[in-house]
């Protein structure tokens, strides 16, 4: 049994097989509806309900409320339908672009970026041409069957040198997948990988000045933003505010510095939390996004590019609307969930 789903204003139809949550259909059909997680965890997929009847698998109570479901919001990553639908959501151009591939990767190296953070770089076959958008993400399917999603560091252009993804991994204690990336993983290892995924993205039609926002490794798709605007000549001003804790934790940080000096057009500021007298720091300090409302009180022209925790993200995206005057729909986020925040308050 399938039912239709209906995506308005766009007036776009496609099916939905028995027990397939909309999101997965959409994927699955190219058609580019917002999304992030596809876990439940981000709530970058929350839409509403027009009409006909869904269930949710399950969810962060975050991501959803009780209340939010119960005038009419659903999580399309999550909700399944029981009947025909009509869901309410803004589409994004270029979302279902690309097709999802599966694919074996070999780890070409593994670079100890920061105590805790490592880059490792893998090689795509040779008769594979991954197709992307800079900031999208794709996932290593585990050999549980389990999957593990991290963000594409490179921008598309550098598949022509050379097929291979750039990919920023933090140590997650514990972590199923990160304990073996800080262990036992070596070069020349093969992995599964599936991709691309996500809705973040530079929007093109756009000519607002942008706010590049990063804490952690939510760098990485910002470092492949900023390659793709180098490659393109895209002249549309941008300041990156990159929040870590410590001078260790900017792990990219001459490679920042030396982009914006290579693109008039691009700002670097770093900003730490947690300096401390060792590093002898004379940067920004604080909450990375207080920084942003520092320098601009006045985000009304600007366009949000905001990656990193959870935390972050949603205090970025809270503060900017309700005390900068930055429109709801021109931020656009990529939060880094991680496990223990998919399944905490599920």
């Amino acid at each position: 049994m399938t039912f239709n789903a209906t995506v308005r204003p766009a007036g776009q139809t496609f099916a939905v097989e028995r027990d397939e949550a909309i999101l997965a259909a959409a994927i699955r059909q190219g058609v580019g509806l917002p999304y992030g997680c596809r876990d439940g965890a981000c709530g970058s997929c929350k839409s509403r309900l027009l009409e006909g009847r869904v269930i949710h698998r399950q969810h962060q109570h975050k991501a959803l409320t009780v209340e939010e479901e119960g005038t009419g919001w659903i999580l399309t990553c999550c909700a399944v339908p029981q009947t025909d639908v009509v869901v309410e959501a803004r589409t994004v151009p270029g979302a279902g672009e690309f097709p999802v591939q599966k694919m074996p990767a070999r780890v070409t190296s593994i670079e100890r970026a920061a105590p805790d953070v490592a880059i490792v770089r893998l090689q795509l076959p040779a008769n594979v041409v991954l197709k992307y958008h800079a900031g999208q993400y794709v996932e290593f399917i585990l050999r549980d069957g389990a999957r593990r999603s991290y963000s594409i560091a490179n921008a598309p252009h550098t598949q022509q040198e050379q097929p291979g993804i750039e990919l920023h991994i933090r140590h997650m204690p514990g972590g199923k997948f990160t304990d073996h990336v800080f262990g036992t993983m070596k070069e020349r290892e093969i992995l599964r990988v599936e991709g691309p995924f996500g809705s973040f993205f530079l929007r093109e039609n756009s000519d607002k000045p942008m706010i590049l926002l990063a804490s952690g490794t939510g760098f990485a798709p910002i470092k492949a933003i900023i390659e793709y605007i180098k490659f393109k000549r895209i002249e549309r001003p941008a300041v990156l505010y990159w929040g870590c804790r410590t001078r260790a934790d900017l792990y990219l940080h001459d490679w920042a510095a030396q982009a914006a000096a290579e693109l008039p057009n691009l700002a670097y500021v770093p900003v730490l939390s947690d300096a401390r007298p060792e590093d002898g720091w004379t940067g920004r300090t604080g909450f990375v996004h207080r920084a942003v409302m520092q320098d601009l009180p006045d985000l009304s022209s600007h366009q949000v590019y905001a990656c990193g925790t959870p935390v972050m993200v949603d205090a970025a995206r809270r503060d900017f609307v309700a005390h900068c005057a930055l429109p709801d729909e021109e931020f656009l986020a990529d939060s880094f969930t991680s496990e223990a925040d998919k399944h905490g308050d599920a």
